[in-house]
């Protein structure tokens, strides 16, 4: 049906130019923008994704700038370094010369002094943006609270949130100068020196600061000497005796009552000993010192006296002419050690033994000389103990357990009292029998309890072994206060010192070399994911362009035809009015 009142085909040809319009407007936009999702209208969901992966990639080419500024700090410290290594090398090479024979030491610690300069220069140029990990201002270089420096490394968004991933350094392997001390070429403040009296400290042949693994007392059997005056000559009916005592106790060691007297034995030596121990062509003659020594050493074993007698040779293992000595054994099975001759009596002269006697002292009493001291964080402390040569129990402390012990804060030992009560707590459950006391100021004694151990001569000991601090060998020294023109006789000290903080710098470098290396991946990482961001949020909201262009050319085809449609329907009522002319 025709009316003039509603143009039906006219209205049917506006709507559909009206949907083409709406979907060529999308079509040109994306054809424009090349996204297919541009607002959140176009897609909440996407939308919202695609804008916080944008958000989250512009705050990882923010820590990749970080990365950069990052590894041009490390760069400029791993360079100081390296040339610090080289300056210690030829530091090491002058101090080397100096102590050849003849050489002006004025002179060579003239070049010192520069490379001294140098080091320091050195250390006070290798700064970037205000930064320097070589000349550092630390109060406590060895506090990681303190000495530590972070530099961003990463970003991420998890469930609970944002969080930013960062890489740490500590300064303490880098600074070459701290002001407060600690830097790799000052003296280490963590020095524990003796530990109370642990350990003790010397200069060894060539001047070099030695510090001892061990600390143990001993004792040895008793034996005394004589010098053989002879020669003897042994009759039928001539002889020499004596009675010969082992391992008795001694009263000076304060044992309790009662006290054993010892092994006693009686000697006899005649024509017929003489002939058994040198043959019948001897004649009963005893001609030297060491035909003496043979009769002595059969008589008493022999007899199971439990004492021997000896000669002697010097440091060269040259034979000390006419030295004889007479000892015990201690195979008694006695608690003391002790040699003694007495009733001696001869028809033919002494050959120079007499009535003598000799005690063997306690080698379980200890003494230790004091010295306060400091655990940092970080060092541990340990060593072994043993008693009369049982099995060592191993035993260990750091500044926690000083801390936790004596109730500090700063891991300080300073009085003997409080190296009495540290000592006491880790040694005293597995030797019941050890007393450790304190007679002065600056002493502590370790001893057993002579109630319960007896015991006295080589069958004693007491004390440390396998002493170590897990931070040695430290530097004792300061770099920049060596001076062979004042000091020459610590050239050998000052060639070692540097060779300790030359490892130490080596190793600080190779922490930085470390630390470049990690940056460098952590950068390739930060670049990767960035673009893998960009193909994520691409994949999201980007445009095909090759489709978008093609439903472009056919929308405006059909924009075209639907425009036409509506001319000819607007036409139709024209018709009409020229009928009714």
């Amino acid at each position: 049906m025709t009316s003039i009142v509603t143009n039906v085909g006219a209205l049917s040809a506006l709507a559909t130019l009206r949907t083409i319009s709406g979907s060529m407007q999308q079509v040109q936009s994306e054809v424009a923008t090349g996204a297919r999702i541009s607002t959140a209208a176009d897609n909440a969901a996407y939308w919202s994704i695609s804008t916080t992966m944008t958000s989250d990639k512009k705050a990882i080419s923010a820590v990749a700038d970080a990365l950069n500024l990052a590894d041009a700090m490390v760069n400029v410290a791993y360079e100081g370094l390296n040339a610090a290594v080289d300056v210690l090398a030829e530091f090491k090479a002058k101090l080397i010369a100096g102590r050849e024979p003849g050489v002006d030491t004025g002179k060579v610690q003239k070049e010192l002094d520069q490379l001294q300069d140098q080091m320091m220069s050195i250390a006070t140029s290798a700064s970037f943006n205000g930064q320097n990990w070589l000349n550092t201002n630390v109060n406590d270089i060895f506090d990681p609270a303190q000495n530590t420096t972070s530099m961003v490394a990463s970003f991420s968004r998890g469930a609970s949130g944002v969080s930013l991933g960062t890489m740490e350094h500590r300064l303490a392997e880098t600074s070459l100068f701290n002001s407060t001390g600690g830097g790799l070429l000052q003296a280490d403040p963590r020095d524990p020196k003796t530990l109370g009296g642990i350990r003790y400290e010397y200069l060894d042949t060539d001047r070099h600061l030695v510090r001892s693994t061990s600390n143990y007392s001993g004792s040895g059997a008793p034996s005394f000497v004589f010098n053989f005056t002879g020669p003897l000559q042994f009759g039928a009916g001539d002889s020499i005796t004596f009675d010969v005592t082992v391992d008795k106790d001694n009263p000076a060691d304060g044992l309790p009552n009662p006290q054993d007297p010892g092994l006693t034995t009686s000697i006899t030596i005649d024509r017929s000993t003489i002939d058994t121990v040198l043959g019948a062509g001897a004649n009963g003659r005893v001609s030297t010192y060491v035909d003496y020594e043979r009769v002595l050493f059969h008589a008493l074993s022999a007899t199971g006296s439990g004492a021997y007698a000896t000669t002697y040779t010097d440091w060269r293992h040259q034979p000390i002419i006419d030295r004889i000595g007479i000892g015990s054994n201690e195979t008694s099975g006695l608690n003391g050690s002790y040699i003694g001759i007495s009733n001696f009596t001869s028809t033919v002269g002494s050959g120079g033994l007499s009535n003598k006697e000799q005690f063997s002292s306690r080698g379980q009493d200890h003494t230790l000389y004091f010295k306060p001291f400091r655990i940092f964080d970080g060092v541990e402390v340990s060593f072994d103990f043993d008693i009369n040569r049982a099995a060592p129990q191993s035993y260990s402390f750091d500044r926690d357990y000083i801390n936790t012990t004596l109730g500090e804060t700063d891991g300080s030992v300073d009085t003997a009292v409080e190296m009495q009560t540290l000592l006491q707590s880790m040694l005293s459950a597995d030797w019941p029998d050890l007393i450790i006391d304190v007679p002065t100021a600056d002493t502590i004694t370790l001893e057993t309890d002579v109630n319960a151990d007896r015991l006295a001569g080589a069958k004693t000991s007491i004390g440390f072994t396998g002493i170590s601090v897990n931070i040695e060998p430290i530097p004792t020294l300061n770099f920049m206060d060596i001076d062979i023109a004042v000091r020459p006789d610590l050239i050998e000290t000052y060639i070692n010192y540097v060779d300790v903080v030359s490892e130490r710098v080596i190793d600080g470098a190779s922490t930085l070399g470390a630390l470049q290396n990690r940056i460098g991946l952590q950068g390739d990482f930060a670049e990767s994911l960035m673009d893998s961001i960009d193909t994520g949020i691409g994949k999201l909201v980007d445009a095909d362009m090759n489709e978008a262009s093609t439903r472009l050319k056919a929308l405006q085809t059909q924009e075209q035809l639907a425009t036409q449609a509506l001319s000819i329907a607007n036409s139709a009522n024209q018709n009409i009015l020229q009928l009714l002319q």
